[in-house]
């Protein structure tokens, strides 16, 4: 008779060959013994050895399924050694989220709900998912019609849908912004117009002198919480701006897809909004790997927008609308956003801890800090030193728009790495900017 070992080692085979795939429920324990000859106590070490290696998960009442991935080895919020601990991308994940999306996901995999949330959506989504938007974006007294909500993909087709710009046109932005706008610009042949920034944001003078040299077809920029600053415009600057867009007749595209961190500011679409698109997904909100982007539309702008959506290939996938809708009734969306806001107080409290000696701002409800760095370091040399060490971060040539001098500065995304990783990697970084780059960069 074979050993619980090696019958577990047969099942774990095909797991690394992919023919048991993530997932896939395995038999009962007792069918599972019938089909390979062994007895029901032996079949119960196999589940249990299976488990023990993180191949498996144990569900009361529906089974034993096929893990995504392997569990990390103990300690389980270690970074593995030699691997490279990520301070660019934020992508926030919080405790006991996935079991928040995966129970409000299981009625949509029956196969009638499934069969339906399978077929086409147009860009105008259906009703129910439009309302959801509408609470979910609502700040104030601020209540966009449901009307004007339109979908996408994500986010950044959002974003692309909206720049009604024309090839050669001129769009303004805030000197350093969303490096995928720079790349979007660049597809679409939008010539980009950096547009100076204050301790309040973007400065509407900036708009209204830049229109005077050339038109400008639109601007776009990032009111709350702003990447890769961390600044909120006050209301004051919000009311400021949207008086100068309406005297110009130039159009906003907001994006606020950071903007769940800070529900205490309406949005620049409420000053303006017959000349805001406001866009934003549920990628930060939820997880990136199921999303979907939408857009405030102005009325006489919704068929230009819901236009480029279809001509994009842009549409959204009625499955993952389902999704966010469900996601969105049963108040997982609201216990997610709740759990990350505290997420992202708790990491802001970890980075001043670490760097509270130097120039560093971030707003204590953002994922993001920015590091004026100390001399004789440059933005350069520090990345490259810092990656030498392991860890990544972002140079702020990596957001500046055009010719305009970046500054000597680095931006540090605090989500992804698990909270014991990120403060080990703030500590080495603050030895860093102690020492001399010629200490590092010789090694």
């Amino acid at each position: 008779m074979e050993s619980y070992r090696q019958v577990a080692d047969e099942v774990a085979a095909q797991i690394t060959a992919g023919r048991l795939r993530p997932g896939d429920r395995l038999p009962p324990q007792r069918d599972f013994a019938r089909r390979h000859g062994i007895a029901n106590s032996t079949a119960a070490r196999v589940y249990k050895e299976l488990n023990r290696r993180g191949l498996t998960v144990g569900e009361v009442g529906r089974g034993t399924f096929v893990r995504a991935s392997a569990r990390h080895p103990a300690p389980a919020l270690a970074e593995p050694g030699g691997s490279r601990i990520d301070l660019e991308l934020n992508h926030p994940v919080v405790p006991g989220q996935a079991d928040l999306l995966g129970d409000a996901m299981r009625p949509l995999l029956r196969p009638d709900v499934l069969l339906s949330a399978m077929r086409p959506i147009g860009a105008g989504g259906n009703s129910l998912a439009r309302d959801v938007v509408v609470d979910l974006v609502t700040r104030g007294d601020w209540r966009p019609d449901p009307a004007r909500v339109l979908f996408a993909g994500n986010g950044r087709q959002a974003i692309a849908a909206a720049a009604l710009v024309p090839p050669g046109a001129r769009l303004g932005v805030e000197e350093l912004t969303y490096p995928v706008l720079k790349s979007i610009a660049g597809r679409l042949g939008v010539t980009l117009v950096p547009l100076a920034v204050d301790e309040a944001g973007l400065v509407p003078d900036a708009v209204a002198a830049a229109a005077r040299k050339a038109p400008l077809k639109a601007i776009y920029l990032q009111p709350t919480l702003h990447n890769p600053l961390s600044l909120s415009m006050p209301v004051e600057r919000r009311a400021e701006l949207a008086s100068v867009l309406a005297r110009l007749g130039v159009h906003a595209i907001e994006d606020t897809v950071w903007s769940f961190l800070r529900d205490d500011l309406p949005p620049l679409a409420a000053w303006a909004p017959e000349h805001t698109i406001l866009v934003d997904s549920l990628s930060k909100r939820l997880a990136p790997g199921l999303t979907v982007g939408f857009a405030v539309v102005p009325r006489p702008l919704v068929a230009a927008v819901t236009a480029a959506l279809h001509s994009g290939g842009w549409a959204p996938m009625r499955f993952a609308l389902e999704a966010a809708t469900r996601w969105s009734i049963d108040g997982v969306v609201r216990s997610v956003t709740r759990g990350k806001q505290r997420d992202a107080a708790a990491r802001q409290e970890i980075a001043a801890r670490h760097l509270g000696e130097f120039s560093v701002h971030g707003d204590p409800r953002s994922y993001y800090r920015w590091w004026e760095l100390p001399p004789p370091w440059r933005a350069d040399t520090f990345v490259a030193a810092a990656a030498r060490h392991g860890i990544a971060v972002t140079p702020a040539a990596a957001f500046a728009v055009g010719d305009h001098r970046a500054p000597n500065a680095v931006r540090l995304g605090l989500a992804s790495p698990p909270v014991e990783t990120l403060a080990h990697a703030l500590a080495v970084l603050s030895e860093l900017a102690r020492s001399s780059p010629e200490d590092h960069l010789a090694e």
